[in-house]
């Protein structure tokens, strides 16, 4: 019966519309058959009038919610870190210290004997040995032999603080006026000498102050 209620059902669903009649087929030997067709010949046939069955209407879809900022934002992904954090900006470079200017040394003014003055770092220069004129025991200047000098070492003082600065800019000058008038072999090392006094100069407390 079970059987015959599942054919039932299969052949009662394709009819789209009006009744649907449903046979039942009996063979000699009892079998059952439940068609939608007339039973063929040599079986037992009834039939059964049912109201068809329409297709229900098709359910409504629900809407889908809108899901939460946070769910938004876990399924869209992490956003880029550039736009979540501003990358740091860099410290700008300290600007370099200036260099402290360094004092000149202070200076002497040195006065040979049957000379001019000049200035000198040392306050004890290198002694001079200047010529001497040698006679024979008669005293004749010709006769003499040999050559002899006298030892000579120039008195030198300190320049007053008040004046160190000018004077320093004096002694770079004379350097570079004996450095532009001298002779051949002198020159080079007169050269040396006045670019070591203005290096040493410029690189003082004396530069930034009017001459």
């Amino acid at each position: 019966m079970r059987w015959g209620l599942a054919m039932l059902l299969c052949l009662a669903l394709p009819a789209a519309a009006g009744d649907v009649v449903f046979y039942r087929c009996t063979d000699a030997s009892g079998a059952l058959t439940v068609q939608n067709m007339p039973c063929p010949k040599g079986t037992q046939q009834s039939t059964r009038v049912m109201q068809a069955v329409g297709t229900p209407p098709p359910m409504p879809v629900p809407a889908a919610a809108p899901m939460p900022a946070a769910s938004q934002a876990v399924q869209a992904g992490p956003a880029p870190v550039e736009r979540l954090y501003a990358a740091p900006e860099e410290p700008a470079a300290p600007a370099p210290a200036p260099v402290p200017a360094e004092p000149l040394p202070p200076l002497f003014e040195c006065k040979p004997r049957g000379g001019e003055a000049y200035l000198s770092e040392t306050p004890d220069p290198p002694a001079r040995c200047v010529a001497m004129q040698v006679t024979g025991l008669d005293g004749n200047p010709r006769t003499g032999a040999g050559e002899a000098c006298e030892v000579l070492r120039d008195s030198c003082t300190p320049v007053d603080p008040a004046r160190h600065c000018a004077m320093w800019r004096q002694r770079v000058h004379e350097a570079r006026t004996a450095s532009n008038f001298t002779g051949l072999a002198q020159a080079e090392a007169r050269r040396r000498e006045y670019e070591r006094l203005q290096a040493r100069f410029d690189a003082s407390d004396c530069a930034a102050q009017n001459p």
